[in-house]
């Protein structure tokens, strides 16, 4: 349940959530790992669309696609050769689409 202004914060919760909390932040305390989670947020996209976007080599961009399918933070879809990304989960939507409003926007 996410914090609200003005109620108590839960110990409880915030001890049995922070590991998860902790896995998303340091994914993207990386740049590329950022821009990458950036990039998906509305889209799905394959590893060439991905690393043409980004201007990275396949070897690099296949590194950071690794740690966040390990950390659970991507699904993949396969299409013949082809492996599509896209965000896994509700609150890693919710923390780019965050990171966006504050960054990101045009009227800031």
């Amino acid at each position: 349940m996410p914090y609200l202004k003005g109620a108590p914060m839960n110990l409880q919760e915030m001890e049995k959530n922070s590991a998860k909390a902790v896995v998303l932040l340091k994914a993207m305390a990386n740049e590329r790992r950022l821009q990458i989670l950036c990039m998906l947020l509305d889209n799905e996209l394959s590893v060439g669309e991905l690393s043409s976007r980004l201007e990275l080599s396949q070897s690099a961009l296949s590194q950071h696609l690794a740690w966040l399918r390990r950390d659970g933070l991507v699904n993949t879809r396969k299409e013949a050769q082809t492996v599509f990304y896209t965000l896994s989960s509700a609150e890693v939507k919710a923390m780019i689409e965050l990171l966006h409003r504050l960054y990101c926007q045009a009227n800031q």
